[in-house]
């Protein structure tokens, strides 16, 4: 059922919310014990919402699922890290709390790679489960929104997931666990509560089984915010999800679509374009080299060195996990930091604190700066002419787990190389279902220009 067509349902007071808020528990619960979706359960909170509900809400009495580096007042958010097992924000991030006011029902927090460091929601912080496939539970989710993505696809209920993105964490799980994935224009949504993993990079939005929901859920979390200087005071639009595409001039990344990526993924790729070609959409293949051959680079310098900035407060003393105080400063910081941070989080931290030492600092991080720049010059070039540009999301099928542990960690950065762009340019872009290969998702994505969100979503 279309999150729209519940509400009313809600509305009309056809819907018992509190049943069906147990009813919604209770499968979370179960789902959980095989998919591991969930770090964890708001049941307390749910229940509690579902008893004051808001009925002229416009997401009255739907489940709403929210990525654990996203802070819900009272509820344990730990951004999927054993760093900060117990925190409990006593706040709601600004996504949160619009989200109530419109009559949402926060369900839980759901899984992560660690402060969103990865691509296949393989490196969880020590003590947390690696959420499955929805198609196989042998494969991975996707990264690092893989909780929130295969929650999305599994869940029977009405439902809509809220993710966060740095280099293509809500598009990617998307991709490999067949939902729609949208990630706004940079400072189209409050990241205000947000436990941040790159304040210049990360953007929150939401995942969910279709484009109305997606624009639903935009309506409604999109808007400048007092409390967060990087929102855009900009006027929001009444998203809709169109699926009138007549006139919509489509740009084909060449460069996406060459050897590093797979047959099956190219081919329903092409099926997914034709398709928009049969129903008015026209396309045409051109060059757009510098976000394929140097956004990664650029990607996880500036990243690294901003996330280093972010974990180095989490040390035991003011914020972080607390350890017995022996030792001098440096060794106790050293000791809760050795302990409680995972392997793909110290890797970051190192890397991100060489980049921007006062030796490296104009080599390494003002160097990608300036490579950005060139990189959204490079997009704003291409939408002189074009009004969405479109890739695969992802060059390979889902892996299994196992083929990923065999995966160098510059092959697991790899993951990245076609979401990294539309990152790193804070451009808006949407995983769009593509078609099945041997029962697993292929997904294709659309990429617009700054605030041009509604034509991303034309192009479903």
């Amino acid at each position: 059922m279309a999150v729209a067509d519940f509400v009313k349902q809600v509305q009309d007071k056809e819907v018992d919310v509190a049943d069906h808020i147990a009813k919604v528990i209770a499968e979370c619960k179960k789902l959980n014990k095989e998919y591991h979706y969930l770090n964890v359960i708001s049941e307390e909170l749910a229940l509690e919402q579902a008893q004051t509900l808001n009925l002229k809400g416009k997401l009255a009495g739907v489940a709403v699922s929210i990525k654990d580096s996203i802070c819900v007042g009272g509820v344990e958010s730990t951004a999927g890290s054993r760093i900060l097992e117990g925190y409990k924000p006593p706040f709601h991030s600004t996504v949160v709390s619009r989200i109530i006011k419109e009559g949402g029902i926060i369900i839980g927090k759901t899984a992560q790679d660690e402060f969103g460091f990865g691509g296949f929601s393989m490196n969880v912080g020590k003590d947390f489960e690696i959420p499955l496939n929805p198609f196989d539970a042998e494969r991975s989710t996707g990264g690092s929104s893989g909780g929130a993505a295969g929650l999305a696809q599994k869940a029977s209920f009405p439902h809509i997931a809220i993710g966060e993105s740095t280099g293509g964490s809500i598009v990617e799980p998307a991709s490999f666990c067949g939902v729609y994935g949208f990630c706004p224009t940079f400072g189209r949504v409050s990241n205000y509560g947000v436990i941040h993993f790159s304040n210049s990079l990360d953007k929150l939005g939401p995942l969910a089984k279709s484009p109305a929901d997606i624009a639903l859920m935009m309506r409604i979390i999109a808007g400048h915010d007092p409390k967060e200087s990087t929102t855009l005071d900009e006027p929001v639009p009444n998203y809709t999800s169109s699926k009138d595409v007549k006139g919509l001039k489509i740009g084909v990344v060449k460069e996406a679509l060459g050897e590093g990526t797979a047959d099956a993924v190219k081919s329903h790729f092409w099926e997914k374009l034709k398709g928009l070609e049969s129903e008015g959409a026209s396309y045409e293949e051109f060059s757009l080299k510098l976000p394929i051959t140097h956004g990664l680079a650029v990607y996880y310098i500036l990243g690294t060195s901003e996330a280093s900035t972010n974990l180095a407060k989490f040390c035991g003393m003011r914020y972080g996990k607390e350890e017995k105080l022996e030792g001098n400063f440096n060794e106790y910081f050293t000791k809760v930091r050795s302990d409680h941070f995972g392997d793909e989080a110290k890797r970051r931290i190192m890397l991100g604190t060489f980049a921007r030492m006062a030796g490296t600092r104009d080599a390494y991080y003002l160097k990608a700066a300036k490579v950005r720049t060139k990189i959204i010059e490079e997009y704003k070039k291409a939408f002189k002419k074009f009004d969405v540009l479109m890739t695969p999301t992802v060059p390979i099928l889902p892996p299994k787990l196992s083929e990923v542990e065999k995966l160098s960690v510059l092959q697991q950065y790899m993951i990245d190389i076609l979401t990294v762009g539309p990152n790193v340019a804070g451009l808006p872009h949407m995983n769009v279902p593509a078609g099945s290969e041997k029962g697993l998702p292929v997904g294709a994505l659309v990429i617009g220009d700054h605030l041009a969100e509604e034509k991303v979503l034309r192009g479903t």
